[in-house]
């Protein structure tokens, strides 16, 4: 029956089943619900607790003040006009990060900055006491020889070391 209806017997049939008992319950109780836009941005934002939360500078900053407040964590000039490789550019920042944080697993106190001048690229980043100095040293060789290696351009790590985290403030 299916098969030989044509467009008049298909609607006929759907306007009979919409009058039908069986299509009408199922359809009665859905409505439209219309409710206020939400315009709030809560993506990276630390809740206001007891004070007792330590937050670094990075983490204080909603992501707005980016370029007002707090500076970006990556400096490159593939963002100007008439620059190419924006997203090789994102794509080696990320495996950057994920190499310093699986290298220095745990020693990492903030985030790691990675700037660009010319053909040299330098890895800024604020570590945690928690290893002997001569394996923060042999590390941050391994780092600069095995990421140098992969870029085919000279690499630096300029590292620094605290006792413990810095704190810019509690919420």
């Amino acid at each position: 029956m299916a098969a030989s209806l044509n467009n008049s017997g298909s609607a006929r049939l759907l306007t009979a089943l919409a009058r039908s008992s069986v299509l009408y319950n199922s359809f009665e109780s859905r409505s439209l619900h219309a409710t206020a836009v939400c315009c709030k941005n809560r993506a990276a934002r630390i809740r206001i607790g007891k004070g007792d939360k330590p937050l670094t500078y990075e983490q204080a900053h909603h992501p707005h003040q980016i370029a007002h407040r707090k500076g970006w964590l990556s400096q490159h000039t593939s963002n100007l006009k008439g620059e190419e490789g924006a997203a090789e550019r994102t794509v080696e920042d990320v495996f950057i990060r994920r190499f310093m944080f699986g290298t220095f697993h745990g020693c990492l106190a903030d985030e790691v900055v990675i700037k660009r001048r010319g053909n040299l690229l330098v890895v800024c980043a604020l570590m945690l006491q928690k290893m002997p100095p001569q394996k923060f040293y042999f590390l941050i060789g391994y780092s600069e020889s095995l990421l140098s290696h992969f870029y085919k351009c000279p690499v630096k790590l300029e590292i620094q070391t605290l006792q413990d985290k810095a704190v810019y403030k509690y919420v």
